[in-house]
């Protein structure tokens, strides 16, 4: 791959994130408020004092005015892009790599989306461009995704009852840290034979296998690195953002078996290169994935090399992953206890990192890999499906690099 990287180059110095659920009497634009009101406030700033905004929504607006009118601005410029359920990440790419470059001292990223009131259901079938062929058939996305169960319980030797108690177990560990966190929408812990016995929804992903709809917003304020300390004094440093689309032909591909996604291997091989890092399950702290689907979050594991192939499975169930394991995944709660207002969710990820690179998260939910020494966090954000998706990777820091 051919990108640079922007390794310690700039830094996030202004986070902030409303709770995620039903907001039935708030509209995107109280989100946006309440979102932006905090980072601003947590860097000490102004909204004068931001140079340019990049916003994500994939259904919540379709131009600049979407942030600008409700936020008052005077006219800045305003980019209101879409890349699927990668969206909040993309946004956050695009103002780093704007300050990188030069071009502005301080930037926002804010994804925002209101679905509870909009009638879009998460059980929804997407309609995504194909070949022109009518060789795309329409799909939900929780059959999509259910397709990575038995196709990893095949591949890997595990009977179909030994994979459902590992994706139970999964659900069961982000209902337990979403049951820590103010912000989830879910905040209770459910029992693993609830969540085992729970009605099935497609294959053998029943309801708490699947994440909810949600409305939500987050925003990140982002400056060049030798100006960080001007606005806190603990910024997170940008080490590593990488974005692959890969070429969507893997449900036409005999070789695609359902058990990887391709571009989340490339993007986390990309991030890692750019980070410097060389042993991702020894040197990140704690990771925030894209745990749209119990399954996926297995097989994200592989991809993003904490286990080894075929292996992820045992490390989900000896614990590894856990909030107290060593490497916690998904510390927050995850997609499972957020759910996923596309054009925040990878903002809310980077919430989390922000918390916990910080020392904010409260200390129930405090990884104990920080104290160990550890000094970097990874979010990982995907949009589309098995076969054909974007993938976004991120590694931040709370030290800058010697």
């Amino acid at each position: 791959m051919s990108s640079h990287g922007i390794r310690d180059r700039v830094a996030i110095v202004g986070m902030g994130c409303t709770t995620f659920g039903e907001h039935w009497t708030r509209s995107a634009d109280d989100l946006l408020i309440d979102a932006v009101g905090e980072a601003v406030t947590s860097a000490g700033i102004t909204l004068d004092d931001i140079d340019a905004f990049w916003l994500g929504t994939q259904a919540s607006g379709v131009s600049g005015l979407t942030l600008s009118r409700p936020l008052h601005l005077q006219y800045k410029p305003v980019t209101r892009l879409e890349n699927m359920c990668a969206t909040g990440s993309e946004a956050l790419r695009n103002a780093c790599y704007a300050v990188a470059s030069g071009a502005y001292d301080v930037a926002m990223a804010v994804g925002v989306e209101k679905l509870k009131d909009s009638g879009m259901s998460g059980l929804s079938g997407t309609t995504m461009p194909g070949a022109g062929d009518d060789s795309r058939g329409e799909i939900t996305a929780p059959a999509n995704f259910s397709l990575l169960a038995p196709a990893y319980a095949a591949k890997y030797g595990l009977s179909e009852e030994e994979l459902k108690d590992v994706i139970t177990r999964i659900a069961w560990k982000n209902h337990v840290n979403g049951a820590r966190n103010p912000r989830a929408q879910y905040r209770k812990e459910v029992p693993l034979e609830r969540i085992r016995s729970a009605p099935i929804v497609a294959g053998m992903l029943g309801v708490f296998d699947c994440s909810g709809v949600s409305d939500g917003s987050a925003a990140a304020i982002v400056v060049r690195a030798e100006d960080a300390y001007k606005y806190t004094d603990r910024p997170i440093f940008v080490k590593a953002l990488s974005f692959v689309a890969g070429p969507a032909d893997g449900l036409l591909d005999p070789e695609y078996d359902f058990t990887t996604f391709p571009e989340v291997v490339a993007s986390a091989q990309e991030a890692y290169r750019q980070a410097g890092v060389t042993d991702p399950r020894a040197e990140i702290a704690l990771a925030e994935v894209h745990d749209c689907f119990t399954p996926t979050e297995l097989v994200l594991m592989e991809d993003l090399g904490f286990s080894e192939r075929g292996q992820a499975w045992k490390d989900v169930t000896s614990g590894a992953f856990d909030l107290d394991g060593s490497l916690p995944v998904n510390p927050d709660g995850g997609l499972k206890a957020f759910g996923h207002p596309i054009g925040a969710s990878g903002l809310r990820m980077m919430f989390e990192a922000w918390l916990q690179l910080r020392g904010e998260a409260p200390p129930e939910r405090t990884v104990r890999t920080l104290a160990e020494g550890r000094s970097l966090a990874l979010t990982h954000n995907l949009g589309g499906g098995p076969g054909e998706c974007v993938s976004f990777v991120s590694v931040v820091g709370n030290q800058l690099t010697d």
